[in-house]
């Protein structure tokens, strides 16, 4: 992001138009789960289908396909019931 974009830039591209998919989100979690110094867990068989759970720490989110694209609404979701703000991946 640039340092000279508004505040209302900055949500826009952060907030709307930031897609992942489910292994990138893993794979960012993990790492700022290091940076935190909290453990983190990924439990494939916990989950319908190609779902899967998630700890971080004492908190978990259901992660869908690992192959497909996480939405905007979706990703917020996620990242809300892990404790963390979507601006830390």
């Amino acid at each position: 992001m640039s340092a000279n974009l508004s505040p209302v830039a900055i949500r826009t591209e952060v907030y709307e138009t930031k897609a992942m998919k489910g292994s990138e989100f893993l794979r960012r979690v993990k790492v700022l789960s290091k940076r935190k110094a909290v453990v983190v867990q990924w439990n494939a068989e916990r989950g319908s289908g190609s779902h899967g759970t998630l700890y971080l720490g004492s908190r978990f989110t259901i992660v869908k396909d690992l192959t497909k694209e996480i939405g905007p609404g979706l990703l917020s979701a996620m990242c809300k019931q892990l404790g963390i703000r979507k601006e830390e991946l």
